[in-house]
């Protein structure tokens, strides 16, 4: 098994992320001898540390706000990472090369298949926001058979540029309406993320609807916990988050992590 010298995750903040807790617990339950660590990188350092990364001989992943640059900086791309238009999974493979990957897609489709009990089809799906993670969410639902989208974004000419995207199943709307009342209702904005705001009133969102939040935080979010007081099925981004997690465990190594381990480690951390 080929290892890389270390494992990071670059972003900014990233003082409070959980990944390194569940990925240093997989990485010893499987007796590969990495360590992974969270790195903040401020904005004008991004391209120099992953220059330097990159010569050391470091994998790892990238989160916000750099998916994007990321994805500029890789020297090649997987299909899926260069559809969704970010890179949050990166490694350098045997000619030296720099390649970038989007595990959130898959994360993103594993949650959705967590809380509903079943493989996602034929749904309506209601997206909130229309940055990289409103991408990564219409590249995962293209996959999914019979499914159509409305994005929703507070500048409608970004859910435009979006949509033309992924002009086969999306659609921009300016009624926030027509996206709560879809199947499954997606916040794919930072609401939520550093304080208890919430992207749209639980009540909009019919009883037989399900509502997924991108954003996670321990004890859930405050959208999650009310839409759930409200007989809603909804869940927040921690099942997105291990997923993705173990799915770049996967490219890294081969090898499938032990998810029983990693979701343990998440448990004693709250």
């Amino acid at each position: 098994m080929r290892l890389p010298e270390r494992l990071v995750l670059l972003g900014h903040p990233v003082s409070r992320s959980l990944s390194p807790r569940f990925q240093n617990a997989a990485l010893a339950a499987a007796g590969i001898p990495v360590r992974y660590d969270a790195v903040d990188v401020a904005g004008a350092e991004f391209e120099r540390v992953l220059a330097a990364f990159v010569e050391q001989g470091v994998w790892g992943n990238v989160t916000v706000p750099y998916k994007e640059r990321m994805r500029e900086a890789c020297d090649e791309l997987t299909p899926l990472a260069a559809r969704a238009g970010a890179v949050n999974t990166f490694w350098i493979d045997e000619h030296g090369r720099l390649v970038g990957d989007n595990t959130d897609v898959g994360g993103f489709s594993a949650a959705v298949e967590a809380l509903l009990g079943e493989p996602p089809r034929n749904l309506t799906v209601g997206v909130l926001g229309a940055g990289g993670a409103a991408a990564g969410v219409l590249a995962a639902v293209e996959r999914w058979p019979g499914c159509g989208v409305h994005v929703h974004n507070r500048t409608p000419e970004r859910a435009r540029l979006l949509c033309e995207r992924f002009s086969t199943i999306a659609q921009p709307i300016d009624d926030v309406g027509a996206a709560a009342g879809a199947d499954l209702v997606v916040n794919a904005t930072s609401v939520g993320h550093r304080d208890d705001g919430m992207p749209i009133d639980p009540k909009l969102i019919p009883l037989t609807s399900a509502a997924i939040d991108l954003v996670y935080r321990h004890g859930q979010t405050p959208w999650v916990r009310a839409l759930r007081a409200a007989g809603r099925r909804a869940s927040d981004g921690m099942v997105m988050l291990i997923e993705q997690g173990a799915l770049a465990f996967e490219r890294w190594f081969g090898i499938e992590p032990d998810r029983t381990v990693m979701w343990e480690a998440i448990t004693r951390a709250e």
